[in-house]
């Protein structure tokens, strides 16, 4: 699962630094950048590049056997997934990442030169209480509010999203930071759309990750008060024509849809929340996972793209009426009302015959001004053909490619340290997470993203994020940087 950090590119980065800082937008553009891309961790990097991709840059920022110089006792949590980052005002930079299965957020902070020196945990498991999974950095200058991380719930119906502050004090650690306006659901993220789509109001698209009877959902939050979290009203997504059958989408279709309001959501429990999807004949999709918005500014940010993970056609989709292999969708919000759009299905894993014949359920989506850069999480159905793949969608031609498969090291010398328990199998790992930061650190075109390497185990990894939640937790993951893949 995962998230953006400052999700956006353009001069958006840049005008978050003269909104927080107080610097010039010339200066902040003009000043060379002092970061030094390289290899920083003593893990090697965990993925490979795949043909047509062989000349990017990528190196290993950090992983769980890292000491860091100024917290020589922090140890990252395992499952690496959404990510949030800012520049400050010495030109240090501060990161959040969820550590997923740790039910955990980390604060990073990064030198000048982009060298991890220091890291804590801003939110544990006993504060956190739900496994975290993508988020999203809001900020003055591209949302309107903030700085705040939106991170979410993923531990079923009941679950929360949190809105932390990422200068916040982490002796608060165990302290949950849940907006009970956002609802409750097991919900992938909650994505901010920019202050430039609806001036004025705060629009926050939501993706429930539900695979029970009820199925996932796209709910937005919708309030007439910018940075408002606590008053606004909730809604869900229905077809005009009420049909709730996700199958029934078709590439090259286009669907009326509208977002019908649910009341008192702030009070409701999840599974009351559930139930609305049959009362308003909402579609039930087969787990919608990660959101988000196309970059570039104007029209582009009301250009929504999230993913359906798909579910096996066993159980409640024994009728196969719901995404097995995974889709991605793109859904336009009409410029005066946004709870109004149209739907349009544009990647089809269930069709084994199109471009998205390989896709083993994809997950996070980080979308720029022409690509989606899409992350698979593979299900498991047994019939997987290759390890997790990193696809770059281009969003003009339609043309999708895979960029990166993940590497588990299943020949080489250290195969044991990760492959516990044996030889791993086809898509036991997953990435998450990816984000743009080619703005907040000023090199073009540097992307970072999540490896949750789910066979990397060991019990010295045993509740680093210390919360009383998670005590047997002991996975370790790694943070990546690739330089050279077009935005």
């Amino acid at each position: 699962m995962k998230i953006s950090p400052l999700r956006f590119s353009g001069k958006a980065t840049a005008l978050v630094a003269l909104a927080l800082y107080g610097c010039t937008l010339q200066d902040h553009i003009q000043q060379p950048s002092e970061a030094d891309l390289k290899s920083r961790s003593v893990t090697p990097v965990l993925v490979k590049k795949l043909s047509g991709f062989e000349n990017l840059d990528v190196f290993a920022l950090l992983s769980s056997d890292d000491k860091l110089d100024q917290s020589p006792n922090y140890i990252f949590g395992g499952s690496a997934d959404g990510a949030g980052l800012l520049k400050n005002n010495d030109n240090t930079y501060t990161m959040l990442v969820n550590n997923e299965d740790n039910f955990a957020v980390s604060r990073l902070t990064f030198d000048q030169t982009f060298k991890p020196v220091k890291g804590e945990y801003l939110l544990n498991s006993d504060g956190a209480q739900w496994r975290l999974c993508s988020a999203t950095m809001a900020t003055p200058a591209e949302h309107g509010f903030g700085p705040l991380f939106l991170t979410c719930g993923e531990s079923g119906e009941e679950s929360r999203i949190h809105a932390l502050n990422p200068y916040g004090d982490p002796s608060s650690a165990g302290v949950t930071k849940e907006k009970p306006a956002l609802g409750r659901q097991s919900a992938e993220n909650a994505v901010p759309l920019p202050k430039t789509a609806f001036p004025g109001k705060t629009v926050i698209v939501i993706g429930d990750d539900d695979s029970a009877i009820y199925g996932g959902q796209i709910l937005v939050y919708i309030s007439n008060t910018v940075g408002d979290l606590d008053n606004g009203s909730y809604y869900i997504m229905r077809r005009k024509d009420l049909n709730q059958k996700e199958m029934a989408i078709k590439t090259g279709e286009f669907h009326d849809v509208e977002f019908v309001k649910i009341d008192n959501q702030a009070t409701l429990t999840g599974l009351q929340i559930n139930q609305k999807v049959d009362d308003v004949k909402a579609i039930k999709f087969g787990r919608v996972e990660d959101v988000d918005y196309r970059k570039g500014g104007g029209a582009n940010g009301r250009e929504v793209y999230f993913t359906v993970t798909g579910q096996n056609n066993t159980g409640v989709n024994a009728d196969y009426s719901r995404s097995k292999y995974g889709r991605i969708y793109r859904l336009t919000l009409d410029a005066a009302d946004p709870t109004k759009g149209k739907l349009e299905l544009l990647i089809d894993g269930d069709d084994r015959n199109g471009i998205a014949k390989q896709f083993q359920d994809p997950d996070n989506i980080l979308v720029t001004e022409n690509y989606a850069y899409i992350q698979e999480d593979p299900n498991g159905y047994g019939d997987e053909t290759h390890d997790a793949y990193i696809y770059q969608y281009n969003l003009t031609t339609g043309a999708l490619k895979p960029v990166f498969e993940l590497d588990h090291r299943r020949n080489q010398a250290d195969a044991a340290k990760y492959n516990v328990g044996g030889t791993s199998k086809f898509g036991d790992w997953e990435s998450s997470g990816i984000i743009d930061i080619s703005d907040i650190i000023g090199i073009p075109n540097t992307f970072v993203f999540g490896v949750q390497a789910h066979t990397w185990t060991d019990d010295k990894y045993k509740g680093v994020d210390g919360g009383s939640k998670r005590t047997s937790e002991k996975q370790a993951s790694q943070l990546v940087i690739v330089k050279g893949l077009p935005r």
